[in-house]
């Protein structure tokens, strides 16, 4: 079982107990975030390789190469999917096995007549 303290907009703590897992909404929120956050990385790689160009050229590449890749791993990251389900609880115990019949107990229903 999951215990994660999240917070409402209210201020109010709320404790996530089950195995299910997030809400659509709250997984594309994150990805989201993910994805802006790489995005802004980029783009001040950049505005670096600009103002570096005629400073610090071998820097300057190296921001320029950060520059040109992380768009591929911007939306690789962005599109990694939802969280995988969830195991099952460590307490789980599995159904009691039942016994089979032997071929010897058992009688035909014309036999019964």
């Amino acid at each position: 079982m999951e215990r994660t303290k999240r917070q409402k907009r209210n201020g109010a703590e709320v404790f996530r107990i089950t195995g299910a897992r997030m809400g659509l909404a709250e997984d594309v929120r994150g990805r989201q975030r993910r994805y802006v956050i790489s995005m802004t990385i980029r783009t001040l790689s950049v505005i670096a390789t600009v103002l570096l160009w005629n400073v610090q050229r071998p820097v300057a590449i190296v921001t320029l190469v950060a520059g040109a890749l992380l768009p591929y791993v911007a939306v690789v990251i962005a599109n990694a999917g939802r969280e995988s389900t969830p195991s099952l609880p460590s307490h789980f115990v599995p159904a009691p096995v039942r016994p089979a019949l032997d071929a010897g107990n058992l009688k035909k229903s014309s036999d019964q007549s």
